[in-house]
């Protein structure tokens, strides 16, 4: 009990093991391989069942040995390997899923459905729990399904996935059990589009490490390429009556929102995945309309149009560090997303309800909270850290840290947004 007790204080403050003792733990408790478990979540508003899971060993383990336990308190789910009795965390991580969002909509508040999902943890060694885990209305993780894993039984015979291509190294730093690792995957590419393709690749790569923080860390951070192509061109666009069998079958329209570009085929994307290193997904959606999206721990992705170069990073905002978006857009179908009676969990929006636990340590003595806006800052910067109302798709009641921002309309990252970009790298690399 003292070792599980240990675990949660270091995860609720942030603190970590030494590192040679970290790194004993992972290799008692792990081999140095990927368990993919995949599975079905089905369900509305009212229920969310977990059903048909499945395994999959996909190549070696490419996360943290030492960083085990998720120090973010982010994110609607939790998966969390613990010993058979449930008394001490092995490994966890927080993740958000399209499940989620579509429990928001109008169909999800009694209409049923089901949607693939993914989760990776490392293979262990001996007979361990699985815990799938969902925020309550309380803000805490309770168990909603939990599952014994016996890699000795015999009843145990994960796939094991065979990779369609090699990846190619855009940007390489070192060894990816040491950085983050950002895996491109090319959607919409047909056979005569090989070309344009690497380009994308390339153009994508480059993309994402212009930007801060992520130009401060590209020493931090590999960036793969999966130089893959299709026997159809294009993207499915519902809205324009377009329709394409692509390789993972992503759609404009997602959610009922025209411009929100997702796929649902997640084994699908992971079996391609396999053998590369990957931390973090991107999916390069191959359409000159703009489009794209993200979930947090899930996957990011983006049209190839002119505003790529912003919409790619603003997506990675979300995936990579479970950003909330600061922009006001009441249509969206799901708006109520953040009540404003309870503290968001996403560390660039508050409603006030708790907003020590966000940036209130980061304001400049004798800022008004709230804080008024000043017309006068130009879209190209932030502007003073603040307090500012509007954000989280509503006008009144949530509020974000500065004027401008990569995710409010394409600014700079803020202060606030690069402090836990910059944590998740760290979490990474050590």
């Amino acid at each position: 009990m003292r070792v599980f007790v240990s675990f949660l204080l270091f995860a609720i403050v942030g603190f970590a093991l030494p590192h040679a003792v970290a790194a004993d733990l992972f290799h008692r408790h792990f081999a140095d391989s990927t368990l993919r478990v995949d599975y079905h979540r089905t369900g509305n508003r009212k229920c969310d069942t977990i059903v048909d899971v499945t395994y999959a060993v996909a190549g070696g383990w490419v996360g943290s040995t030492t960083q085990l336990i998720d120090p973010f308190d982010n994110g609607d789910y939790r998966i969390v390997v613990t010993d058979t009795a449930a008394s001490e965390f092995l490994y966890s991580r927080c993740y958000n899923t399209l499940f989620s969002e579509y429990r928001q909509t109008k169909a999800g508040a009694d209409s049923a459905a089901t949607f693939e999902e993914v989760v990776r943890v490392p293979l262990p060694l001996h007979a361990v729990r699985l815990l799938f885990q969902r925020r309550g209305t309380d803000g805490k993780f309770h168990t909603q399904s939990a599952m014994l894993l016996d890699p000795a039984a015999k009843d145990f015979a994960p796939r094991r996935p065979q990779p369609l291509c090699s990846p190619l190294r855009l940007h390489y730093s070192g060894n990816p059990q040491r950085k983050v690792d950002i895996a491109i995957v090319p959607e919409g590419y047909g056979a005569a589009d090989s070309l344009k393709m690497r380009r994308d690749l390339q153009r994508f790569c480059d993309y994402i490490l212009a930007q801060e923080p992520f130009a401060s860390r590209s020493r931090h951070i590999n960036v793969w390429g999966l130089p893959l192509t299709a026997k159809a061109s294009g993207i499915t666009n519902p809205g324009r009556g377009i329709a394409v069998e692509s390789l993972l079958g992503a759609s404009y329209n997602t959610l009922g929102s025209d411009r929100y570009l997702m796929t649902t085929r997640l084994w699908q994307l992971h079996d391609v995945l396999a053998t590369t290193p990957c931390d973090h997904i991107v999916i390069m959606a191959n359409s000159t309309t703009y489009g794209g999206g993200a979930i947090y721990n899930f996957y990011a992705m983006s049209s190839t149009c002119d505003m790529a170069y912003m919409v790619l990073p603003h997506e990675l905002g979300h995936s990579i560090g479970g950003l909330a978006d600061e922009y006001v857009d009441e249509e969206l179908s799901y708006s109520d997303i953040h009540p404003t009676a309870t503290e968001p969990v996403e560390p660039n929006i508050t409603t006030l309800v708790d907003f020590a636990s966000k940036w209130q340590s980061m304001l400049p003595k004798g800022t008004a909270v709230p804080t008024p806006d000043n017309a006068s800052v130009s879209r190209s910067e932030n502007g003073p850290l603040g307090v500012y109302e509007g954000a989280g798709y509503k006008p009144r009641g949530v509020y974000r840290p500065a004027m401008h921002c990569m995710m409010r309309d394409y600014a700079p990252f803020c202060p606030v947004c690069k402090k836990r970009l910059n944590a998740v790298f760290d979490l990474y690399i050590k």
